[in-house]
């Protein structure tokens, strides 16, 4: 259970690494995001345990990492290159 929630904390972390280095523009500021990331993997490991309570350890990893992507998808940005004109004008 403890390697579970280290390894999903560690995927989280990557995970909000990654995206906060690579788009920075499409997101807050980066505390926010590894936060985030962190604590969605550490959801969604206990989620997948919680729901599956499966002896591996690879199936809540799994879950943490899908998580931890939904709950950073949350604080995207918009680009400033999609908008247009606005339909009442």
């Amino acid at each position: 259970m403890i390697l579970e929630a280290l390894g999903a904390a560690v995927l989280g972390l990557v995970l909000a690494w990654t995206v906060a280095h690579r788009l920075p523009h499409r997101f807050p500021a980066r505390p926010l995001v590894l936060s985030t990331g962190v604590a969605g993997a550490l959801f969604g490991a206990f989620l997948t345990h919680s729901a599956l309570d499966a002896g591996g350890i690879l199936l809540p990893l799994v879950g943490s990492v899908a998580v931890s992507a939904a709950s950073l998808s949350l604080l995207l940005r918009p680009s400033g290159r999609l908008r247009g004109r606005s339909a009442t004008a």
